[in-house]
């Protein structure tokens, strides 16, 4: 039987050049792999596009309401048999998209591996991730640094070059003046207390 993968990591920890790299290595054996990400994922489209500049184009861009079991179903239908499923910025898959997922890897027979982020810019979990975490076979994390050294956990939210702790959950960088960077614990807090201080003023 296949396997569900999690691989979750702070914001630039290099998921989406992992997953292209996982992509090239089963090509590489003449393996077929199917690649795939949530419509809400609107940075860069239709392609998959990694901080160091490499970029590659999903097979399915799923919107949030799609049988992602059935889509896989008709893919396979049509195309050559699939060896590998990898799926980017997982999190923004609902609760149900994951247990299909699972569904794929244990009755398709064909493994998932899924990249994303585990919490948001407040440190709140992901429907996705959330999921994930409790039902994956597989947990593994990519690690990052924050700015002063220590381990990366958290993704802080900018806008305009100023940290936020507040607004939507889903804000695509590079859209609206938002960016992201990851933050060790010590430097979530500080800035949240900076940030808390100013909006008192």
């Amino acid at each position: 039987m296949s396997k569900l993968y999690f691989r979750y990591g702070a914001m630039n920890c290099g998921k989406s050049t992992n997953l292209i790299q996982v992509a090239h290595n089963y090509e590489e054996r003449g393996m077929r792999i199917l690649i795939m990400k949530p419509k809400t994922d609107t940075k860069g489209g239709d392609k998959i596009v990694s901080r160091i500049g490499v970029t590659r184009k999903v097979d399915l861009l799923l919107p949030q309401k799609a049988n992602v079991y059935d889509e896989v179903e008709k893919w396979t239908e049509v195309n050559e048999k699939i060896d590998c499923i990898l799926v980017d910025e997982v999190q923004f898959f609902k609760k149900n998209q994951i247990d299909q997922l699972l569904k794929i890897a244990v009755k398709m027979d064909i493994p998932v591996i899924c990249y994303g982020l585990r919490t948001d810019f407040q440190m709140n979990g992901f429907e996705g991730s959330s999921r994930l975490l409790l039902i994956a076979h597989s947990i593994e994390e990519l690690k990052n640094i924050c700015s002063c050294g220590k381990k990366a956990i958290a993704n802080g939210r900018k806008i305009n070059g100023r940290f936020v702790f507040e607004g939507n959950q889903v804000a695509i960088e590079k859209e609206d003046d938002v960016e992201y960077e990851a933050l060790c614990a010590k430097c979530f807090f500080k800035y949240k207390e900076e940030y808390i201080k100013e909006e008192i003023k």
